[in-house]
């Protein structure tokens, strides 16, 4: 069974259906993962998605986080976790029929200052990947497909510029370190780079650029994820760059993995 997995933090599910419903039209991933959806479940706008064949399985919040799965193959919903017990619509998984489970996180941007002491919010990212880690320790994953905006970039050519980045939130030893350790936890391969080893690679770009394409000051914060025990059925990784420049764009490009199994 070929399928085709997309990633995309779409900063306001509500504000950008019509961005949403482009991607699938042109697009067609077989399945489709949001995060950063702003919305309760009950006002994600779901019937032009669904006009188009995309059930949904979510887990919302207004205001804030959210993520969200769009199937066009069946899939089960297999819930959630709350991590850090903080009630925040950051995770959300779903079964295909082939038995394959995909998860879908928003991990905690992590504030400004890289300083657990002085900034509550990067305290929380770090605590939230521990947990990520303790959860693929205690339970072994196996045939899933991780994604989603984990708000890390990891390798030297993730970011723009690895020297002056080094301090900043995103690119920071100790995040580094801290999903590197979930990674390993779970024997994760991370499929973008087992697809495109080499090179700068970035899924975002920040809304404080005038003219991001041109500056191309970006970061790879979007990642896809699969068990070692179905990593090398993924074929192709690539991302949609142009999205990030339609109309009301959101800050972050649409990543893609295919698979078949």
């Amino acid at each position: 069974m070929a399928f085709t997995v997309c990633t995309w933090n779409i900063n306001s599910v509500r504000l950008r259906e019509p961005l949403v419903l482009k991607l699938l039209s042109e697009e067609a991933p077989d399945v489709l993962c949001l995060q950063e959806c702003k919305s309760p479940v009950d006002k994600i706008p779901t019937e032009n998605f669904a006009a188009m064949g995309y059930n949904l399985i979510a887990r919302g919040q207004k205001g804030y986080n959210g993520v969200a799965i769009l199937s066009r193959l069946p899939m089960e919903d297999t819930g959630h976790r709350d991590f850090c017990e903080k009630g925040d619509a950051r995770h959300v998984a779903g079964r295909l029929a082939n038995g394959v489970t995909i998860h879908n996180f928003y991990i905690p941007a992590g504030g400004d200052e890289a300083d657990r002491e002085k900034n509550e919010k990067f305290g929380h990212k770090l605590d939230f990947l521990t947990e990520m880690r303790d959860w693929y320790q205690a339970e072994a994953p196996k045939k899933s497909v991780l994604v989603g905006d984990l708000n890390i970039a990891p390798l030297e050519d993730d970011v723009w510029d690895h020297k002056k980045l080094a301090k900043v939130v995103s690119h920071t030893p100790i995040e580094i370190e801290h999903l590197s350790a979930a990674q390993s936890a779970g024997n994760w391969v991370d499929i973008t780079r087992q697809d495109i080893p080499k090179g700068k690679f970035y899924s975002w770009w920040s809304y404080r650029a005038k003219d991001w394409d041109a500056a191309d000051k970006g970061r790879r914060l979007d990642h896809i994820w699969a068990t070692a025990d179905i990593s090398d059925t993924a074929h192709s990784s690539r991302l949609l760059r142009n999205a990030r420049g339609w109309e009301r764009p959101s800050d972050h490009a649409p990543l893609f993995a295919s698979f078949d199994l």
